[in-house]
This record gives structure tokens, C-alpha cells and sequence, in this order.
């Protein structure tokens, strides 16, 4: 795990811009700094920097810029089967000389071309610059795991990690964009990815799974993974529980392997439960765990969080949220480095996690992200199932079960409606719930439709799905998860979002995901004898959150006094209106969403 920058430009940039940004890029890579230019007779100059947070093969002849005939690699990331690839390459007959997965990437670009993608099993951004071919590529991993942003400009193109990164190296100012800050305010995190903008203009991310091939005749993105839904209508309920296990425990194991300390996000969820159940019964891992626990017990998960530990005799540090500690201050700190303002308030609450994982020690953090999209984890996903079960024969038993055992947890209205999309399957109304309200809060309306990707027109529960997974939800969980982690020069790594599982997932038959009135039935059975049975068997989910009182005190007149003090965000936000509403006591959920968004969009702003 690591950061990288660099330019492909006209004219040299100066060595300070270049020093100061390898400081900038200190976090993501605390244990050495490498830099390298070239000259291109077709591209001009080309730099690239890289800082590196030592995992795998820890020695400095594993450091970056790393060279292998001509070829030169700057790499974020970990390919995590790189020691089967090794092998592969040792019977070819090639000598390699260190024991990292930096040279086994490099050794397959320079074999297998921009193809070699299609071995990799990790999370990776990475530029190689050919000078055989005098061809630069980029690349990014399947899922967004890893960030890679760049920006173009009359001088040439700029590259990184981090947007910072870019800004120290170009010799443009950016431009804030607007627009796209009021579609957060507005619309929420879920609206993040549904346009390629950013919170800068002309500001671009390489998207998920591409390559972008830049050499003398210009650049062109080139697509090399493609999510599907190819159901086996034979597979049997029990096929898609072993081999949900299988995958599931193979994708842990890969996730294991590290030369530091590693650790492992912990809620009372059977997602990140899952994970350490795994890591202990199954790898015999010394598990270490870390918790944040909110006193409200809408969010409070202590008794299942307790109850994994038990089980598995795991080391547990728990941090428990007050809004007595200067969060405010914390929450500006974090916008600052985000370059953005933070998602949701659940990412807020994951940086100190983060915080206190480097602290104990530990340079890897395990997450249970990406389940919910695979196997079914949120209320309406019970909606869709109906949807898809309508005309079933077990219809009955599946809504009997779901009445008896899912409804009492349930409190946003249309989900309670079994039939919601069985008259009009397109409604998405609580999605970007309340936005019109939000918008009036502008001074001029804004108003943009939800709209979603089409992956599969065979399943309106999957198409759900595979939109929560690469733009919704997933992609701006991993996004936060990066820059928190990296903050801390920590990096995170997400069993779930594995392609082996993935694929085998989108092959299952929907009839199989829903059963007893459970969701994610297949990942609670293939974790039976494996996971405590409280929190396999637990109904009711909190998800990773917390309550925006646990965080921000209302009745604290210096915070109240910040969020109304004169900013940019008052040329289009109501000012008396954010009064009126900070003298409400009570909340629901879409306004507490809402407040947290507006208050950091004050902040990234005040800081521009």
C-alpha cells in the first residue's frame, strides 16, 4: 500500500514542486520515497513518484520506482495471489529478484502485456511507463479499491492518488466545482458517483477495471473486467452454500498474508464476524480487534460485538463515541486531508477506528465491506426479492416468514410494503428521500433525478445490487476507507471484494439468497459451525453508523456558533433556514444525513 503521483508533461517540472509533493505523500507511504523522470521523444517528460508503506517483502530492494527492462512500475495496492503467480513465472525459467508482488506485476506486464490484469487477484492502482514502446499505461483495480486521479491540463497530465498530489504538482489553481457540492448536500452520497465529477473541476477518477493506454497517437480506456448476472438454474441451495464457503474462506486466507501487523474491523455484524471467525477457527490467526460502540442503542451493537470475542478469544480494543471530544476540530482535520467533505457521517466514525489501529501498532486493517451486495443485506432487498419471487411456489412461505420475522425491525414505511415494486419496478423514491425538501434549502433549486446503471435486465434485484456495489454504496465506502486508513499510513483490505466470489455470487439463483426470513441466508449457512450462532443468527441490522448526537453537540453554543459563521456555503445555502434547523431537537434520519453533509460541505469550503 502506497502512494503514487507523477506527470506526463511538455516542459520539467521544478525539483520543489516535486519535493514537497513527495512530502504531501509522507501518509501514504512513511517508509521510503523514490522519484524517477524520463525523457519520451513522442510523450515528452515523464515523472513518477512514489511513496511506499512497506507489507510485502519489506526490504528497500522491493522499493519504487521499480525497473525491469525498460519497463518502470510505481504500484498501490497488494496483488494478493501474487506467490501462486511467482511460481508460474519460476517455471518459465525467469529469476526474480526479490520476494514482493511489485516484481511479479512488473514480470507480467513485460510477459503478458496489458493483459496481465486479468491474473491479478487484489487491489491495485499502478502506472508503468514502457520505454521499449514508449507507452505509458494506468490501471485500476475491479472495485475501486485503490484511487486513482487525474487531471489534464495545456502542459500535459497529472496523476495520483490523492488530489493533493495533483494540486502541488500542476501549475493550475483547481477550480472548486459547485455543482457537484450541491448535489451531495442534496442528494447524498449515493449521487457521488453517478456523474464522473468531482468536488474539482475537470478533475476525472480512472474508472473501475480499466486500463488507459497513453502513447504517441493520444490515449484510449480500455475495459477488462465487465460485472455479470448468469444465474445456474440448476445449482442446488446447497451447491451455493459450499461454494460460497469455499470462496469465502480461500479469499481470507490470500488477505492474510503480510509481512506486518494486521488487525481487523470488528461491529456486531455477520459481515466483519465472519472475517475473524474465519481468520481464527480456519488459519489459526492471532486476531486483533478494534470496535467503536454509540451509546444509543439504535447503533449500540456491544452484545454481539461481545459475543464474537468470546468465542473466538480474540484481543479487542473498543472506542466509545462521546460528542464531549472535539470532533468538530477532528471532522475539519479529516476534510482537510479528503480534499472533499466526508461522505457520511459512518466514514467519520471510521477514521477513528483507523486512528486508533495505527496507534496499537498495526500497519493492515480487514473490513467486511461488500457483503450486503453480494449476498443481500439491506430491508428492501427483501422488496426486490419479492419482486423476483412473485410468481414462485413458496411465494407464501417466503412472505409468511418475512412477516414473522423481519417486519418488526423494520421502520421506514415502503419498506414495510411487501408488494413496493410489484406495481411500478422503477420506484426509487427513497433513495434521494426528502431532496426536495433539502433543495429548498438552496437559494437557487437544484433538481437531478435518480438514475441508475443497467448491468442486467434479467434481475431487478441484482441490477439493485450491482449499482449498490459499483456506484451507490461500495464505491464511496472504499473511497472513504482509502483516505481514512491512509491517513494513518494504514492500509485496508476487503475479503469480500474478491472476483472468484463475486463471480460464483452473480451465478447463484435469487431464490436462494432470501430464506427463513433472512437475508444473506447463504453467507449465515456457509458460516455455520464456523461463526457464534448470537450474531449468525442475529435479525436485526444496525449497519456501521452512529448517531450525528454522538458526534456533534447541538447544545454546544461554540459548535453552533461554527456551523452559522459566515462561509462561501451562504451565497446558495439559506442561512436562516440552517438556523431554524439546528433549533430542532429531533431529527429523522434523511435530516441528520442532511445536516451532516451540510456542515461538511461548510468546511471543505471554508478551507478553499
Amino acid at each position: 500500500m502506497c502512494g503514487i503521483a507523477g506527470y506526463i508533461s511538455k516542459d520539467r517540472i521544478e525539483s520543489h514542486s516535486v519535493n514537497s509533493t513527495l512530502d504531501l505523500m509522507s501518509n501514504r507511504g512513511p517508509n521510503n520515497k523514490g522519484y524517477k523522470e524520463f525523457d519520451s521523444k513522442s510523450l515528452g517528460h515523464i515523472a513518477l513518484l512514489h511513496s511506499r508503506l512497506s507489507i510485502i517483502d519489506i526490504d528497500e530492494r522491493s522499493n519504487q520506482p521499480f525497473n525491469i527492462q525498460g519497463c518502470h512500475l510505481i504500484y498501490n495496492g497488494e496483488i494478493y495471489n501474487y506467490l501462486e503467480l511467482r511460481k508460474s513465472l519460476v517455471k518459465k525459467g525467469i529469476s526474480l529478484k526479490t520476494e514482493s508482488d511489485t516484481e511479479v506485476l512488473l514480470w507480467y506486464y513485460i510477459i503478458y502485456g496489458e493483459k496481465c490484469v486479468e491474473y491479478f487477484e487484489g487491489m491495485w492502482s499502478f502506472v508503468i511507463y514502457d520505454s521499449r514502446s514508449e507507452t505509458v499505461m494506468f490501471s485500476r483495480d475491479r472495485f475501486g479499491e485503490k484511487p486513482f486521479y487525474y487531471y489534464q491540463s495545456n502542459e500535459g497530465i497529472y496523476f495520483g492518488s490523492e488530489i493533493k498530489f495533483i494540486k502541488q504538482l500542476c501549475l493550475d489553481k483547481l477550480e472548486i466545482n459547485y455543482n457537484h457540492i450541491k448535489r451531495y448536500i442534496v442528494n447524498g452520497h449515493k449521487s457521488l458517483y453517478k456523474t464522473k465529477e468531482q468536488f474539482y473541476k475537470k478533475v476525472l477518477e480512472l474508472d473501475i477495471a480499466t486500463n488507459k493506454i497513453i502513447n504517441s497517437t493520444g490515449s484510449i480506456d480500455k475495459k477488462y473486467w465487465q460485472p455479470e448476472y448468469n444465474p445456474m438454474a440448476s445449482m442446488t441451495i446447497n451447491d451455493a452454500i459450499d461454494g460460497t464457503k469455499e470462496r469465502l474462506i480461500k479469499s481470507v486466507g490470500l488477505r492474510l498474508r503480510s509481512d506486518v501487523p494486521l488487525a481487523f474491523c470488528l461491529s456486531g455484524g455477520v459481515d466483519s464476524a465472519s472475517l475473524v471467525s474465519i481468520a481464527a477457527k480456519k488459519y489459526n490467526f492471532d486476531v486483533n480487534t478494534f470496535t467503536i460502540i454509540d451509546e444509543d442503542s439504535r447503533y449500540n451493537e456491544l452484545d454481539n460485538v461481545s459475543a464474537t470475542i468470546k468465542d473466538i478469544g480474540c484481543k479487542n480494543t473498543m472506542i466509545t463515541l462521546s460528542n464531549k471530544e472535539n470532533n468538530l476540530e477532528k471532522l475539519k482535520d479529516l476534510v482537510h486531508y479528503h480534499d472533499a467533505p466526508v461522505a457520511t457521517l459512518a466514514y467519520y466514525v471510521h477514521s477513528l477506528l483507523s486512528d486508533k489501529i495505527a496507534k496499537h501498532g498495526y500497519k493492515i486493517s480487514i473490513s467486511g465491506t461488500g457483503a450486503d451486495e453480494l449476498f443481500t443485506g439491506y430491508y428492501d432487498h427483501f422488496n426486490l426479492h419479492f419482486y423476483e419471487m412473485r410468481k414462485h411456489v413458496d411465494f407464501a412461505t417466503i412472505k409468511k416468514d418475512w412477516e414473522t420475522q423481519q417486519l418488526q425491525f423494520i421502520r421506514h414505511p415502503s419498506f414495510r410494503q411487501y408488494n413496493l415494486y410489484f406495481k411500478d419496478p422503477s420506484i426509487r423514491d427513497h433513495i434521494y428521500l426528502n431532496n426536495d425538501i433539502f433543495s429548498s434549502y438552496l437559494t437557487e433549486s437544484f433538481e437531478e433525478q435518480f438514475t441508475e446503471t443497467n448491468y442486467t435486465k434479467s434481475s431487478l434485484l441484482r441490477n439493485r445490487m450491482m449499482n449498490e456495489m459499483f456506484s451507490e454504496v461500495v464505491r464511496v465506502i472504499l473511497h472513504e476507507d482509502d483516505l481514512n486508513s491512509m491517513k494513518y499510513s494504514v492500509e485496508n483490505r476487503s475479503p469480500f471484494l474478491d472476483k472468484s466470489l463475486f463471480d460464483f455470487a452473480y451465478t447463484i439463483p435469487n431464490e436462494h439468497l432470501i430464506k427463513n426470513g433472512y437475508a444473506k441466508y447463504l453467507l449465515r449457512e456457509s458460516m455455520n459451525g464456523i461463526l457464534n450462532d448470537k450474531v449468525r443468527l442475529s435479525r436485526e441490522k444496525k449497519g456501521f453508523n452512529a448517531s450525528i448526537n454522538s458526534i456533534i453537540d447541538f447544545e454546544n453554543k461554540n459548535h453552533i456558533d461554527y456551523i452559522l459563521s459566515n462561509s462561501k456555503i451562504f451565497d446558495f445555502v439559506n442561512k436562516d433556514k440552517i438556523a431554524r434547523l439546528l433549533k430542532q431537537k429531533n431529527y429523522t434520519n434523511s435530516f441528520k444525513k442532511f445536516l451532516f453533509n451540510f456542515i461538511n460541505a461548510k468546511i471543505f469550503l471554508d478551507a478553499n
